[in-house]
């Protein structure tokens, strides 16, 4: 199991908790309703790679390479994508919009490298 990938997995989550409920509860009155669409969209997206992040961790022996490749992506797809939202909607900064297809697409590169693994049967 690497260490370093759960690490991460339970920061993404622990923080992903924390986020949503900051969200429910301290910005639902001053964010408005499409703002906190779009911060719950990056607690959303955050919570599903960090939970991948966690099976890639107790896979990262047998996925090797690409599976290092896929854990990278979705920790940088995290910071990217999720991050550019969190900060986009409490900052009023819409520039910061620009960031997010690069952590989409950090995300696909990703479940790219998985689907590559599972290609080659990786065992």
């Amino acid at each position: 199991m690497n260490r370093r990938w759960l690490m991460l997995a339970a920061l993404g989550c622990g923080s992903g908790v924390a986020l949503g409920a900051f969200a429910a509860h301290g910005l639902q009155a001053t964010l408005s309703p499409a703002h906190l669409t779009v911060f719950q969209t990056g607690v959303h997206y955050q919570f599903i790679h960090s939970l991948a992040l966690l099976v890639l961790a107790g896979y990262s022996e047998r996925l090797g390479r690409l599976g290092q490749w896929a854990a990278n992506a979705f920790v940088a797809g995290v910071v990217l994508f999720s991050g550019s939202l969190y900060l986009l909607t409490l900052t009023a900064t819409p520039k910061l919009g620009m960031i997010t297809p690069l952590g989409g697409l950090a995300f696909l590169f990703g479940w790219g490298c998985l689907f590559v693994a599972g290609w080659r049967k990786v065992s």
